[in-house]
C-alpha cells in the first residue's frame, strides 16, 4: 500500500549489475516476440534461465510489483478515474485490501493528508467505477471516496535508471 523513495522502486543493495541491466531493460519497450526473455537475455550478455530466475526472485522479493502492459483506457472502450478516500488509520489495512480485490484498480497509496489513500480504477464504464465504489464503501464503511475523472491527461513516462 505504502509507496517507497525513488519513484516506488526499492534499491536493494544485494541487487549486482545484472539484476539492475535486467530492471532497466524490461520498464520499456518489452520485447514482443515469442521469448522475450531470450531476446533480453541477449542484449544484457547472458542465457534466458538466468533472465527468468532473476527476475522471478526480484518478483517474489518485492522489488517487481508487476509485468504487464499498459493501455490507454479510452482507445480499448474503457474509462479511468483517480479516487480518493478519507480512512481512518484503523482500517486502512481493510480499505486498501478491498480496493485491491476489484480488477480495475491499477495501484494504491497513502497521503499525508485528510484524504489519505489514493487509488486509480479503470473500467467499462463510469457507471461500474460508481458501482465499485458504493461496494467498497459497504465492505469498509468508509464513505467519504471521491471520484476525480481527469478533464485533460498528461502523459509522462515513468522509467527508473538504475
Amino acid at each position: 500500500m505504502h509507496t517507497h523513495e525513488r519513484g516506488g522502486v526499492d534499491v536493494n543493495p544485494s541487487m549486482d549489475e545484472l539484476d539492475k541491466a535486467i530492471l532497466n531493460r524490461i520498464q520499456t519497450r518489452f520485447p514482443l516476440t515469442p521469448r522475450p526473455f531470450q531476446s533480453i537475455a541477449r542484449e544484457v550478455g547472458t542465457t534466458e534461465d538466468e533472465v527468468l530466475t532473476r527476475v522471478s526472485r526480484l518478483k517474489a522479493s518485492g522489488i517487481i510489483r508487476r509485468i504487464g502492459g499498459n493501455f490507454v483506457p479510452g482507445k480499448v472502450g474503457f474509462v479511468s478515474t483517480l479516487c480518493t478516500a478519507q480512512v481512518p488509520e484503523e482500517k486502512v489495512d481493510l480499505f486498501a485490501r478491498t480496493v485491491n480485490t476489484f480488477p480495475g484498480v491499477t495501484h494504491n497509496y497513502l497521503r499525508d493528508h485528510s484524504f489519505n489513500v489514493w487509488f486509480t480504477f479503470i473500467a467499462p464504464s463510469m457507471d461500474v467505477i460508481k458501482e465499485n465504489l458504493a461496494r467498497i464503501t459497504q465492505k469498509t464503511g468508509v464513505e467519504r471516496i471521491l471520484n476525480l475523472p481527469a478533464t485533460h491527461v498528461f502523459k509522462i513516462k515513468a522509467k527508473f535508471d538504475l
